[in-house]
């Protein structure tokens, strides 16, 4: 993860500013404790009892306190002896304040420094102090006790919302088998060229993507896509790093580096989702900055303002009632229980194989009205398959079909796929002198002066190449072709409908957000297609650009947009919506860097399931404002009043940080 800079006595974030808030301080420094302790409950822990001792030792410096303070609070009301009196007594009750209490005037001393002057720290300091000042020994130690006990429990409950997306980043093995003169080698994953064979054995990891040599053989994908069924591969399907081989020993042909894999690209995505931020994260810091000098203010003006009113003036009683107040109104609930919500939200999505870039795609999404959908590889399979090859009588359909594949294997798109896998191996006695790509029309290919073009029938218009075929009258996808400004003929392609799609387009409608699609595929063919799902709204023959155009249309209406693709050509639309989602399982590079959310293994139904995410995160969120300032509030006027004593004032704080922690990770187990 790309965690805050951290040294022993201070962190700090992506832009360089300290974090006064002694959680997020205490969540670093102790995050290789916390994390041990949490591998010991992986399956794969070796160190149980060792990580465990970590994890107490959290909590020793408590214990000591905790021990000391119920010892003097014996001493003091139950059992006196003649020796447990004046500075015997208070050096007792300073002696059980210290392991909680230093560390916290330590950071409020630093962060005084480093002109970060009004923290929680301060405020803790001040009031604890001021009880001792004022002769309240045992609640200044049980103010401090509690709250350095809370902030352990804190530390947790966020490391733990933190542990499903930083489990992801230990998926990717570093070594592999490849075969090199018939010998297998161990070597690191990054020496591995592309093209190469590596070998995985049953219960092995896969580091590279690849496609399998072997005939067949069953994968865990579940640490990709959140699905825990076993996936069967045959042979020259595509494996992607992270999948665990089930059964048999594969062989497996490499076609990306370790850098460029999709799980590395999806562990990227992973360590830089923290540095966007909601909104109301956001709102929240800049909030806490403007409410903390706030707050000493008023507990000087509530201590002092009286004096100048009463003529029966106490001190230590309106010192108290200040000191109650600073206590009550440390910003600990409101400050990390926000981002601890979103922690969740982003953990649970992974859990499903949904990763958002960041808390503020979390609450874009829960306000979605529209989602535009692309179709093929979207809601359709994008699995295509060569049915029908309709060539004019004087080319040499063989001849031909070499020439198309050669040029189609430029091009990442399903169909050409389809057409390389019909015709067979490449030709490599063919080269063309030249490949050109015109998105949302296909490719041009030169070779001795002669060009081939293999795409759209709007490829051909274009090029003012004509043709006797009535493309609205066929239903499926068409890749039409052209040679030396003759046409030639086409291929008729098909492709499947996903198995969840239909019911992807139901639960959309009854979440009552507006579905429309968008292809650049055929009219009839989307109209066919999107009559089946039940989309009234569908458009076909588009360009990537037509497709912007459609976007703006909708944004123009104040609309929240959600655009979903998986193409090269989807890059500019995902950019243009509101919230991009990228299909990451077979979808191109180019959409997985643009989106915004990426669905892992391509499921539709994935989409309304993102959107609740967003809705329940930003719901658990919002109720975890609502507690603490609620709370806070009538505890402050309480304590302003006298009637609230340092016990409250616990309550509000700790207490109150403790209830938006139960709160925020019940998102980790609903069912979504």
């Amino acid at each position: 993860m790309n965690l805050p800079i951290t040294d022993h006595q201070h962190t700090y974030d992506e832009q360089g500013n300290m974090i006064c808030c002694s959680l997020e301080q205490r969540i670093y420094s102790n995050t290789e404790k916390v994390q041990s302790f949490n591998s010991s409950k992986t399956p794969h822990s070796h160190t149980t009892i060792e990580n465990k001792s970590q994890f107490i030792k959290l909590f020793i410096p408590s214990i000591i306190s905790f021990l000391l303070l119920i010892t003097a609070v014996i001493f003091d009301k139950y059992y006196t002896p003649i020796w447990f009196k004046e500075w015997v007594r208070c050096f007792w009750y300073i002696l059980s304040y210290l392991p909680v209490g230093f560390p916290v005037l330590k950071e409020a001393v630093m962060s005084i420094k480093n002109k970060e002057i009004f923290s929680e720290f301060l405020l803790m300091g001040i009031a604890t102090i001021g009880a001792f000042a004022i002769g309240e020994f045992s609640e200044a130690v049980a103010v401090m006790l509690f709250y350095s006990v809370g902030e352990i429990f804190q530390t947790i409950a966020v490391s733990r919302a933190k542990s499903n997306i930083k489990s992801l980043l230990d998926q990717r093995p570093d070594e592999v088998l490849v075969m090199r003169d018939n010998k297998l080698h161990k070597t690191h994953a990054k020496n591995v060229n592309i093209g190469e064979i590596i070998q995985l054995k049953p219960g092995e990891k896969l580091a590279l993507d690849g496609l399998l040599v072997s005939d067949k053989s069953s994968f865990n994908s579940s640490s990709l896509t959140g699905e825990s069924n076993p996936d069967t591969k045959h042979q020259g399907d595509t494996v992607l790093a992270g999948m665990i081989n089930l059964n048999t020993t594969s062989l497996i042909q490499t076609t990306s580096s370790y850098a460029d894999s999709k799980l590395s690209k999806i562990l990227d995505l992973i360590q830089n989702a923290s540095k966007q931020k909601a909104p109301t994260e956001l709102f929240i810091r800049k909030f806490a900055r403007i409410y903390t000098p706030v707050v000493v203010i008023l507990a000087i003006l509530i201590c002092l303002v009286p004096y100048l009113i009463l003529q029966e003036y106490e001190l230590s009683n309106w010192l108290y009632r200040a000191l109650v107040f600073l206590v009550i109104s440390c910003p600990c609930a409101l400050v990390i229980s926000i981002p601890l919500g979103y922690f969740g939200g982003i953990g649970a999505a992974s859990k499903k194989g949904i990763l958002f870039k960041g808390s503020n795609f979390l609450d874009t999404i829960s306000e979605v009205q529209d989602v535009v959908l692309d179709k093929t590889g979207t809601m359709t399979e994008g699995i295509f398959k060569v049915q029908e090859i309709i060539f004019e009588q004087e080319f040499n359909q063989k001849e031909i079909l070499k020439l198309t594949s050669v040029l189609e294997s430029h091009s990442t798109h399903p169909a050409a796929t389809a057409i390389i896998q019909y015709v067979g191996p490449l030709e490599e006695n063919i080269i063309f002198d030249k490949v050109e790509e015109i998105p949302g029309f296909g490719l041009i290919g030169f070779k001795n002066g002669k060009e081939l073009l293999v795409g759209n029938f709007k490829l051909l218009e274009r090029f003012n190449i004509s043709h006797p075929i009535d493309t609205l009258s066929i239903s499926s996808t068409l890749v039409a072709i052209a040679f030396d400004k003759k046409f030639v003929g086409y291929i008729l392609i098909s492709d499947s409908i996903k198995v969840n799609a239909k019911e992807t387009i139901q639960l959309l409608k009854k979440a009552d957000v507006g579905v429309t699609m968008l292809s650049g595929d055929k009219s009839s063919i989307v109209k066919s297609i999107a009559d089946s799902l039940g989309i009234i709204s569908a458009f076909g023959d588009l360009l990537p650009i037509d497709k912007v155009n459609k976007l703006k249309e909708l944004k123009n209406y104040n609309r929240i947009v959600a655009f979903v693709g998986d193409g090269f050509n989807d890059a500019p639309s995902l950019a243009m919506s509101n919230v991009g989602i990228a299909m990451g399982g077979l979808g191109s590079d180019v959409a997985i860097e643009t989106a915004d959310v990426v669905i892992q293994d391509d499921n539709p139904i994935k989409i309304p399931m993102a959107i609740n995410i967003g809705k329940q995160t930003k719901r658990i969120v919002w109720q975890n404002i609502a507690l603490a300032f609620t709370i806070k509030f009538i505890v402050i006027l309480l304590g302003a009043g006298g009637i609230a004593t340092m016990w409250e004032a616990v309550f509000a704080d700790v207490g109150v940080a403790l209830l938006a922690i139960v709160n925020s990770i019940r998102i980790q187990k609903m069912n979504f």
